[in-house]
């Protein structure tokens, strides 16, 4: 099946099925999916009626069930597993977009080995077969950012043989293949070795607001889903002098979360849906940079603003917001050096929409040495013992560590509710 706005064959079936497709899923059989709609006007359906995409990708299975308590409905995946993702989510109510996990030519994979590509693809039917047939499946994946640093475009043709391949053996789901952002180079190696995918999925964080733009400078006109999207990327934000990239603070990213999703996925238009990320907690970077819950848990202010647009209703108790994180009188921006063995001031600004009464927690890092990308595996950098005085609500004193290095600040503002705002501070040490 090509890049049509609506393939014949599936609104055919649709409209034989009727309103039984619903209920056949609920019986355990495969939904119908479908893309509908021409250029500039998409929308997805499911058992024939609309599909709005309220999605995320989720860490756990702890993850799936808070997702759906705050509104969300769908979760995409980065890999197959064992497919139990797919039973946790239909006792959820929720749907399911399985990312056939291919491999990367950054990673070594060579797409002119023609051997390889053909176990791979092989890897990959076992898994449709497996699990073409389940109520909760919505769409395929086929491979994450396979675009990131490469230089050969068969694999665009591998990913192309793979969507025929699915299309013959699940002809009720829609194929896809995730890009990081896109570009009009990009967008002819799609249509040239890839047409048979249904719709395109690009991934995108600081680029969210001019994502309309770029997909019209790429003359790229198919329906689009946004499998990944967020708060900026660690390698968009401005750097320290040594190095360290400036996060914002956890309020500052909740406002882009509503900002992009306000004024550009909810439009609809060219876009179908959108996954935000990501609904758990991760290492990239920093502990806090991507994912909207702290590694202990909490949930940070993102959370309710995306409940907020999926369902219009804040929650009950909302999450701390946080001003302003200064040390020495100084913001991350300011690129602050401080002197080994001297004490400093830190404070930090924050507000509670409920005014319950705040909790500081601060944390001192060591900053990371990562230079992975695509958001490979990091290691957490370690922990230092933070030797400081309280002065003060959301104020303590700091003694500055004895060994020159770069450092990170952290400062977790929680309402004792199972919330929590962040921010933190990269700093050099240098000698006394």
């Amino acid at each position: 099946m090509g890049l049509l706005p609506c393939a014949p064959w599936v609104l055919l079936g649709a409209a034989i099925l009727g309103g039984s497709v619903a209920r056949a899923g609920a019986e355990g059989s495969a939904v119908t999916v479908e893309v509908r709609g021409d250029a500039g006007a998409y929308a997805l359906y499911r058992g024939g009626e609309p599909y709005a995409v309220r999605g995320a990708g989720v860490q756990g299975a702890a993850g799936l069930a808070s997702l759906a308590r705050h509104g969300g409905n769908s979760v995409r995946t980065w890999a197959v597993g064992d497919g139990s993702i797919l039973d946790r989510a239909h006792g959820l109510g929720m749907t399911v977009a399985l990312c056939l996990d291919l491999e990367r030519e950054r990673h070594g994979f060579d797409y002119d080995d023609t051997e390889a590509v053909k176990r791979q693809f092989e890897r990959a039917r076992r898994a449709v077969l497996a699990h073409r047939d389940h109520p909760a499946l919505l769409f395929w994946i086929i491979g994450n950012e396979l675009n990131h640093d490469f230089t050969n475009p068969r694999v665009y043709d591998a990913v192309n043989d793979i969507s025929r391949m699915i299309h013959a053996l699940d002809p009720q789901h829609p194929t896809t293949t995730a890009t990081a952002g896109i570009d009009p180079t990009l967008a002819r190696v799609l249509e040239t070795r890839a047409p048979d995918l249904d719709f395109l999925s690009v991934q995108v964080y600081g680029g969210l607001a001019g994502l309309p733009t770029a997909l019209a400078e790429a003359s790229l006109e198919w329906p689009v889903m946004v499998t990944e999207w967020g708060t900026i990327g660690h390698w968009e934000v401005p750097h320290t002098p040594w190095g360290a990239p400036i996060e914002p603070t956890s309020t500052a990213k909740a406002q882009r979360y509503r900002e992009g999703y306000e004024q550009v996925i909810a439009p609809g238009g060219q876009f179908i849906g959108s996954y935000a990320f990501l609904w758990g907690q991760k290492q990239e970077r920093t502990p806090t940079w991507y994912g909207v819950f702290a590694t202990d848990g909490r949930r940070t202010e993102t959370v309710d603003v995306l409940q907020r647009v999926w369902t219009g209703a804040w929650p009950l108790n909302r999450a701390p917001r946080l001003l302003d994180l200064t040390l020495d009188g100084r913001r991350a921006t300011d690129h602050v050096r401080l002197r080994a063995g001297a004490t400093y001031a830190a404070a930090v600004e924050a507000r509670d929409p409920e005014d319950d009464l705040l909790g500081f927690d601060w944390v001192l890092m060591r900053e990371s040495e990562a230079t992975q990308s695509g958001g490979d595996a990091e290691t957490v950098p370690d922990r230092v013992a933070l030797t400081s005085v309280r002065r003060g609500a959301g104020q303590i004193d700091l003694l500055a560590p004895e060994e020159p290095g770069a450092y990170r600040l952290f400062v977790y503002v929680g309402d004792g509710r199972g919330a929590v705002a962040h921010a933190n501070l990269p700093f050099l040490v240098v000698g006394g």
